[in-house]
């Protein structure tokens, strides 16, 4: 029997050793950040207090620009502020809690554009009918919809991923928590894990 010892943090690979460019990546992704940040609020903004954009697309594109802002304050945020302090680390509740948001928030704004795109589709194919198929309810359910089937999905996959043991090495080759480089650093197989995430 091997001595093995349980992983309890993880180290992030960033993207420089060099001090000048670890700070020139916090500030880079500073301003890329707040300017996401910032047209996403425009847009949530204009939608909530624009009477005229009270409309299913445009209710939609709200969900959407909060999504986005969500699924980018996932990573981005522990990456600045890893260049900045030049540390690395991640504990693994960090990791999970990454993955898992990651995942979610990323699954999300795949259902709601799927449902943006039934919502295009009514109003090219059925004009007529498309504010009785489209009501308030019916954009609600979708939107409450995509919410609700990607945390499932999340729950599914995070499960999945830290069930396994990681007994090894634990350098993520990666600046964010990701379900494929976890499971490089698994010391068990991972060829049904990696069959779940193709699926």
């Amino acid at each position: 029997m091997t001595n093995q010892s349980t992983v309890t943090e993880f180290l992030l690979q960033g993207f420089s050793d060099v001090r000048e460019l670890q700070i020139l990546h916090f500030v880079l992704f500073l301003v890329i950040y707040l300017a996401a940040l910032m047209g996403n609020l425009l847009i949530i903004t204009a939608v909530a207090l624009d009477h005229h954009l009270h409309t299913p697309m445009y209710f939609f594109l709200g969900n959407l620009s909060f999504l986005d802002i969500c699924y980018i304050s996932v990573t981005v945020p522990k990456s600045m502020v890893s260049s900045l302090n030049n540390t690395r680390l991640i504990s693994f509740s960090g990791c999970v809690a990454q993955v898992y948001l990651g995942i979610h928030f990323a699954s999300a704004e795949m259902a709601l554009l799927t449902a943006m795109a039934y919502d295009r589709y009514v109003a090219i194919c059925h004009p007529l009918r498309y504010r009785v198929i489209m009501t308030r309810g019916a954009c609600a359910q979708m939107a409450a919809g995509s919410w609700i089937s990607s945390c499932i999905y999340s729950v599914l996959h995070t499960a999945n991923t830290f069930r396994l043991p990681f007994c090894g090495s634990n350098v993520i080759d990666q600046f964010f928590c990701d379900i494929p480089q976890l499971l490089k650093l698994s010391c068990s197989d991972t060829s049904m894990n990696e069959i779940v995430v193709i699926l």
